[in-house]
This record gives C-alpha cells, structure tokens and sequence, in this order.
C-alpha cells in the first residue's frame, strides 16, 4: 500500500506547487512579466527570491535615471508637471533604483507612505510629490533605507553626475547619435566609463540616462545588463528644453 500512496503524494504535491515567477524585467520595463516563453537553457537567472521573502535592501547597485523633459513629455503627450511650458526642464530625476546585476526588486512593502517630513526632504528633487511617492513605493522600500533617508540618498545621486554642458545649455532641437551623448557624460563624469549607464530613447527621441552607482553611491560601476537594453537607433531627435 505504501508503494502506491508515496508516488501519489508526490505527483499531487508537485502538481499543486506554484510555477516560479519569472523576474527577467530590467528597470522599469516590466512587460516580460506577462507570460511568454520559458527563458533560454543556459540564460542567466534572477538571484532573488520570491517577492514575498524579499528583504529590504537586498541589492547588488543603483541605477539613478534622468529622465529628460522634453523627450518625456513628447513621448508621454504631456499633461504633467514636468511638462508644463516655460519651465525649459532638462535633465531631471525619474527615480534612484535598487537594481540586481540580473533584474532588479520593487514594491518591497514597509513604509508605504512616506511621512510630510520626509517628502519635505524630497522636495525639488522630482518633477512634483506625485512621482516621489510612487518612486518611493516601487523602488524606495527596497532600499533598506528610511524614506527621509532615501531621498538624501536620491539627492547625493543626482549631486554625483554632471550633465553635459551641451545639453545642459540646449536652445534649439537637436539630432544626435546615441554614442554622441554618451560620450558627453563621459567628458563631464571623468571616472564614468562605457558599460556604466545608458541612453534611453522613444520613438527616435532621446527619453533618459540611466547611470550606475555603487550601492554607497561613491562611485559609478559596470552594469552589463542595463546597458545593453539601452537606445539601439543610431541618431535620436532632442528637442530642446520649453
């Protein structure tokens, strides 16, 4: 009798295990999460575990994105703060990202709501408070850091990167090749080297930068895979700040 009921245990209790949840996503691009087939035999797997045993601040580095105003908005069709007219916006913060060398954690739980003291800390760092609460809520709580504290973190980050003069100054639209723009960052950031960020486009339009640091945020390092998922048109549209 035991012969027949352990084989059948086993199929039953292999049968009502959950799949393991796939975690390929890079940054904020998370559509691969939807299904789709089975990742290549021998491709490089997530480190982390299950969202639910994720602990706060488990991390391999940070990725802090800029996004730029003007490309944003175009892509976005506007309709946000950071769109409004006449402010001629930049280069500004999109958020400071936890990220793993394959995939990256969110939503970590915690503090869901950051305090108006902390948000206080936050301010002119965003775009509007709006998007530093979501920032927070999606890729703060999986700092390790207190909200007031990942906010100081966020405004070390975006004091460590120099944005190009060129950009910096833009007056009127530009067509630039990717490699182009990375190389101003470079010139600007003289310890920032190629593998160490990566310019994001839409549509043909430059959209972000997207730099690597260390998790001490003392110094930018190497991140193959985001990279490698950067802006692959060889010339984007930049039109200038309004």
């Amino acid at each position: 009798m035991i012969r027949i009921l352990v084989p059948t245990l086993i199929l039953i209790f292999a049968m009502a295990a959950p799949a393991a949840a796939r975690d390929d996503c890079i940054l904020d691009h998370c559509a691969d999460q939807q299904g789709g087939a089975p990742a290549a035999p021998g491709a490089p797997q997530p480190r982390r575990p299950a969202p639910s045993a994720l602990p706060s601040g488990d991390f391999d580095f940070y990725v802090l994105a800029l996004s730029w105003s003007p490309g944003f908005c175009q892509a976005s069709g506007g309709g946000r703060a950071q769109c409004e007219p006449g402010l001629k916006r930049g280069f500004v913060v999109h958020g400071l990202w936890p990220q793993y060398e394959h995939g990256f954690p969110s939503n970590c739980g915690g503090v869901p709501t950051p305090s108006r003291l902390a948000l206080d800390r936050a301010k002119d760092l965003y775009p509007d408070e709006s998007l530093a609460r979501y920032e927070w809520r999606k890729h703060g709580t999986c700092s390790g850091r207190s909200p007031g504290d990942y906010f100081d973190d966020v405004a070390r980050a975006r004091d460590g990167v120099a944005v190009p003069p060129a950009l910096a100054r833009l007056e009127q639209d530009r067509t630039l090749a990717t490699l182009d723009i990375e190389r101003a960052f470079y010139e600007a950031n003289p310890r920032l080297r190629p593998g160490m960020m990566s310019v994001e486009c839409a549509r043909g339009v430059l959209e972000e930068a997207r730099i690597c640091m260390s998790k001490d945020l003392r110094e930018f390092r190497a991140c193959p895979e985001v990279a490698r998922r950067g802006c692959r048109v060889r010339e984007i549209s930049v039109p200038a700040p309004y």
